[in-house]
């Protein structure tokens, strides 16, 4: 538990770092809807068979996915019943909401003039209703969404032109792998689930 609250911390430590190098005030942008439960990753954003730069698809597209891990971790603050789902889901809000004011940020300091991306393709992201108790569907839901959000970094350490995008992706690889690793034990110890 204490390496994860220095995971985050550390993450934190690295957009600030990153915020001081290039800061620029934080505007939302607009034409990008917050929603995603239908996910489609046919097309990684920037690669063969997209036109617009994988920057900018990145940053579409992780702001839409972070949005969704949002939407997630207020259904566990007001439906958790554990109280480490409800700490699980506080840091998630607080970490990714923190990473989409500065994916906002780089959106319009970098692609001023460009129109919404496609980034992925999206409907609405809930933990889904059902009989097994709230804190294993939130878990269930949660890890293949981080999962998701994983494979993207991975994309943006590769394809990415940007330095800023590049850390951003290794903090997001290494808070959303302790993650994993954290609700898969959560699985294990309380519901006897091993993935």
């Amino acid at each position: 538990m204490h390496a994860k609250w220095i995971m985050v911390a550390g993450m934190f430590l690295l957009l600030g770092l990153i915020s001081a190098c290039g800061a620029v005030p934080a505007v939302p942008v607009t034409g990008i809807s917050p929603t995603m439960d239908a996910m489609d990753h046919g097309v990684m954003p920037g690669t063969a068979g997209s036109d617009q730069p994988f920057d900018a698809n990145f940053i579409d597209g992780m702001i839409i996915h972070h949005e969704g891990a949002i939407t997630m971790a207020n259904q566990a603050l007001e439906a958790a019943e554990r109280p480490e789902i409800r700490e699980l889901a506080r840091a998630i809000v607080s970490a990714q909401q923190a990473e989409i004011d500065q994916l906002k940020a780089w959106r319009v300091a970098w692609y001023p003039d460009l129109a919404p991306t496609a980034g992925m393709a999206m409907g609405t992201m809930a933990v889904a209703d059902g009989d097994t108790p709230f804190d294993q569907r939130f878990i269930e839901a949660m890890i293949p969404h981080h999962q998701d959000a994983i494979a993207m970094a991975r994309a943006a350490q590769q394809q990415s032109e940007r330095p800023e995008i590049q850390a951003l992706a290794l903090a997001i690889i290494s808070a959303q792998e302790a993650e994993i690793v954290q609700m898969r034990q959560w699985l294990a110890g309380w519901y006897g689930i091993e993935q």
